[in-house]
């Protein structure tokens, strides 16, 4: 799939929350220290923070970095699982917070972890198409697993938002994209259900492997790039080891994609998870790099894109906090209480 006209990421920014809760906290809760874990600690909420105030600070951010009035968007898309609110849209406060209001399109994304890219995908339509100058799409979770579950060890909060506009102010223009998409039910949360519930070991190959090398190999063979061609390789992140796999068996090599891992240091941000990642790729990215990014959402679907970097990459980089700033301002917490109170798993009545 290509846009009617050249586009690309004009600016971007993420958010990470400051507090960590280390594994083993979790783990001696419940009785499991003699285990393994996927990561050794995870970001979680402040008191003071949810998807929206998060979503919030990763837009100003790509706005700084795109060095554009907010008043230009013409489109902010949220895309999420973890929206405070069941019907009031957090598109809306976005868009109003960040002085984009009243003439925006503003709307809520769901597709699990990919309601993130399809937004990007949309950004770049909308713009590509010529219907608007400039598009925002952010992809933003304050992670849910149920107490004790296998998902508590890695289900944590952040991500990114990325700002789509004319590939000659772009710092990556867009060469290409591409989705793919079955009903493969390994991960889902009816409307009733507090917590989100998990195929195990469904979820690897029928799931997140499947869709993941299948949307990546139909992107190669459209166009007709091989992996040696790319500098970097971005794909989501539920654990360290499933997107190393996947670029393993896809012929990435470790200094392709070991970059963008930030799930191994703050756990899986769900629809923040690749855009984190990307953004962790633009922050030292050279001018002329190729970027490949595959995201995976459970229910389920992968959405690809090729990035190519211009000379103004680097240009705005400072604007705005690095994922590395972001990664290395952790405050520990150890009192696995106060991890479930902020992150709304204990509520007083």
């Amino acid at each position: 799939m290509k846009t009617t006209r050249p586009v690309g990421i004009c600016g971007y920014g993420a958010y990470v929350p400051r507090l960590r809760i280390d594994a083993r906290s979790i783990a001696r809760v419940w009785g499991r220290l003699g285990r393994g874990f996927p990561v050794p600690e995870k970001s979680f909420p402040g008191a003071d923070e949810d998807t929206i105030t998060m979503s919030i600070e990763a837009a100003r951010a790509a706005v700084d970095r795109a060095g554009i009035d907010a008043q230009r968007l013409s489109a902010v898309w949220v895309g999420t699982e973890s929206k405070p609110y069941a019907v009031k849209p957090s598109a809306t406060v976005v868009a109003e917070a960040i002085g984009a209001t009243p003439f925006v399109n503003a709307a809520d994304l769901e597709f699990a972890c990919k309601a993130g890219s399809e937004g990007m995908q949309m950004a770049a339509a909308f713009v590509g198409s010529g219907m608007a100058e400039y598009a925002m799409a952010v992809g933003m979770d304050t992670a849910q697993g149920k107490p004790g579950d296998e998902l508590e060890y890695t289900a944590a909060a952040g991500g990114a938002a990325y700002i789509f506009g004319p590939a000659e102010s772009s710092a990556a223009k867009l060469a290409a994209s591409l989705s793919f998409v079955t009903d493969t039910p390994d991960f889902f949360r009816r409307a009733h259900m507090r917590y989100p519930e998990h195929g195990m070991r469904f979820t690897g190959r029928p799931s997140y492997f499947h869709h993941t090398l299948g949307c990546a190999r139909a992107l190669l063979e459209e166009t007709g790039l091989k992996p040696a061609d790319f500098r970097w390789a971005v794909f989501h992140q539920p654990n360290p080891r499933f997107p190393r796999e996947a670029a393993a068996e896809l012929g990435f090599k470790p200094a392709q994609f070991e970059r963008s891992l930030v799930c191994a240091r703050i756990g899986n941000t769900y629809a923040g998870s690749s855009l984190l990642g990307l953004a962790s790729v633009l922050d030292v990215a050279a001018p002329g790099e190729r970027i490949l990014m595959v995201s995976y959402g459970s229910g389920a679907g992968s959405d690809g894109f090729v990035f190519e970097t211009t000379e103004r990459v680097a240009q705005r980089r400072d604007a705005a906090p690095s994922v590395d700033c972001l990664l290395d301002r952790r405050q520990p917490v150890t009192e696995y209480a106060r991890y479930l109170h902020n992150a709304g798993k204990i509520r007083a009545q």
